[in-house]
């Protein structure tokens, strides 16, 4: 009876860092896709965040500000600030409603906070392949 051998592959890890691709992701939709040479699927990630971050702000959705005490709004926050850069601009260019205004308003303030989640995910998966916990660099 033949012995059987395994071999074990070592998980490729990337020489970028991966909090600083982590960082570059939260930034910019993308980019820490961009970072690990993956360039279609960062070109698809920073279409879909941009254009449901933009799609959001198109129907007057709301920018949440940190600032409030209502814990929603606080949620809807940390939902909208996971495309950080994104943000940035909205409220450097003070894009986005302060108030909900119609009901159409409200589901563009749930495209802009989705964008945020989406992004982060984004990102988290960026990190995930750059320090080799997930398969496909």
């Amino acid at each position: 009876m033949a012995a059987t051998q395994s071999t074990v592959v070592p998980a490729r890890h990337s020489t970028i860092s991966p909090t600083l691709v982590l960082v570059a992701g939260w930034l910019v939709p993308g980019l820490g896709h961009l970072l690990l040479k993956k360039p279609v699927r960062a070109a698809l990630l920073f279409v879909s965040v941009a254009a449901m971050f933009g799609i959001g702000l198109g129907i007057h959705g709301k920018i949440y500000l940190p600032t409030t005490g209502d814990p929603l709004d606080l949620l809807g926050f940390a939902g909208q600030i996971g495309a950080a850069g994104l943000y940035a601009v909205a409220r450097l260019l003070g894009l986005g409603a302060a108030a909900l205004s119609d009901t159409l308003s409200d589901y563009g303030t749930k495209f802009i906070v989705v964008a945020g989640l989406l992004n982060v995910m984004a990102a988290v998966d960026a990190q995930s392949l750059a320090n080799g916990r997930k398969a496909g660099l």
